[in-house]
């Protein structure tokens, strides 16, 4: 092996003997090339301290902002069987225009009359109950005019029973004038009879004594049955109070039960009248169901059910509809990973499949065909693993194409903080998170 380290005269003198050493070094190509390399190593090395804009790369959809305004499907009120469409599919419909026709096919809703009928029903309930309500307005009449006379027939009881306790004051008192008039009597004819025997009275006055005391014992017999009798009046007057009362009583509890059972007949009655309202109702309503009319502005996209005659059942769908006027946006599918890096507000570049667009993703103000938008909301539940981010058109920018359509790709590039690009190369190396940044009125502040 050849060492030339040591001995640099032997060194250049074997070099000069290799002739491919001899040709490189002459070549002026080689030289250019060397120093090509070396400037491109210095752009490069250059390049590295250019800033660089992160942002996070996500695939969406348009969609529209507002829930009513995207596709949604029709379903079918009633059971019912398809008689007739009146549009196509794609035609532009105005809210109230009618799509199609539903005949009856339940055997309880056949009769063409049946509204009517059930509407017939209700107002006869309806005097049913009007009825019932007179009735006891009736009775309730007569129950007050019950109460009057009964008050009546008291007080005139309370009198009757008044005059037989002052009549029969009155026959007690007579009975004991009698008893005193036949004690005195008694004594009388005693002491006549006595004078008699003696021979100091005549028999004629002894006589008239005997027919004295013999009135006396008649007055008193006459006034106690005039006593007990009056006494019988007392009591016969009690008991009548009694029966009054009694008799009244049972009228009054009869008027009642005669008011409870016509108010138990009257709210039974509007019951059923409730019951035939809400019937009647529900039956004029499910009328207006056999028409499907456009519930908005839009386009019939696709019909599920289409034949004649083809059954649909109740709540099937029948076909898509989609509104005409909406507002557009667009769903971005973010990853867990770049979530807490969203906000409301942040500013995001779009690219939209079917319009070209040159884009470069650190330096979004070189790219071009992009449009901006702006983020307005996102999920707070994932769902499939990723987050869906709402985003609309940014009024600063340019509008976005009038041309675009619900359900079209679109490529979404969120805009971040702006950092070297060795850095960026650093940090994808390294898989580190982007770098996060919020703004307050003073200044901005980077989060990492």
């Amino acid at each position: 092996m050849l060492n030339i380290s040591n001995h640099p005269t032997n060194r250049d003198e074997i070099l000069k003997d290799l002739s491919s050493y001899q040709e490189v070094m002459g070549s002026h190509a080689t030289r250019k090339f060397v120093f090509l390399l070396s400037g491109i190593f210095l752009m490069l090395f250059i390049g590295l301290f250019l800033p660089w804009t992160q942002n996070i790369r996500a695939r969406g959809t348009l969609t529209t902002l507002r829930p009513e305004n995207r596709e949604q499907s029709i379903n079918s009120v009633i059971s019912g069987r398809i008689e007739k469409w009146y549009i196509r599919e794609g035609q532009l419909l105005s809210r109230g225009d009618t799509i199609l026709h539903i005949s009856e096919m339940k055997t309880e809703y056949l009769d063409p009359r049946l509204v009517d009928k059930t509407k017939n029903q209700a107002v006869a309930k309806r005097a049913s109950v009007d009825a019932y309500s007179n009735k006891g307005i009736a009775l309730d009449q007569q129950m007050a005019a019950l109460e009057r006379n009964k008050k009546l027939k008291l007080m005139q009881a309370k009198n009757y029973i008044r005059q037989a306790v002052l009549k029969r004051q009155s026959d007690s008192i007579d009975y004991s004038t009698t008893l005193i008039n036949l004690e005195i009597a008694e004594r009388q004819f005693t002491r006549q009879e006595t004078l008699y025997n003696q021979g100091l009275k005549s028999l004629t006055e002894l006589e008239s004594r005997r027919q004295k005391l013999q009135a006396a014992l008649n007055k008193k017999i006459s006034a106690e049955n005039k006593w007990l009798a009056s006494q019988n009046e007392y009591i016969n007057a009690q008991l009548s109070l009694g029966a009054v009362e009694n008799e009244f009583n049972q009228k009054i509890a009869k008027v009642r039960s005669d008011k409870m059972s016509a108010l138990s007949g009257e709210m039974d009655a509007e019951s059923q009248f409730n019951k035939l309202s809400i019937q009647q109702e529900s039956y004029s309503k499910r009328s207006n169901f056999y028409f499907i009319t456009a519930p908005q502005d839009g386009y019939v996209t696709k019909a599920i059910s289409g034949g004649i005659g083809e059954i649909v059942k109740e709540g099937q769908e029948i076909f898509t509809f989609v509104p005409s006027n909406y507002n557009m946006a667009v769903e971005l599918n973010v990853r867990p990973l770049d979530l807490p890096l969203i906000q409301e507000g942040s500013k995001v570049r779009l690219q939209f499949d079917g319009w070209p667009a040159l884009v470069f993703n650190g330096w979004p103000d070189m790219s071009f065909g992009t449009f901006g938008g702006k983020i307005v909301a996102y999920d707070k539940v994932a769902r499939n693993g990723t987050f869906r981010v709402l985003i609309v058109p940014d009024e600063d920018e340019v509008p976005w194409p009038s041309l675009l359509r619900l359900g079209s790709g679109v490529y979404g590039i969120a805009l971040l903080n702006n950092v070297p690009v060795w850095y960026e190369l650093w940090r994808q190396l390294n898989g580190f998170p982007p770098d996060f940044y919020a703004k307050d009125d003073k200044e901005t502040k980077v989060k990492k």
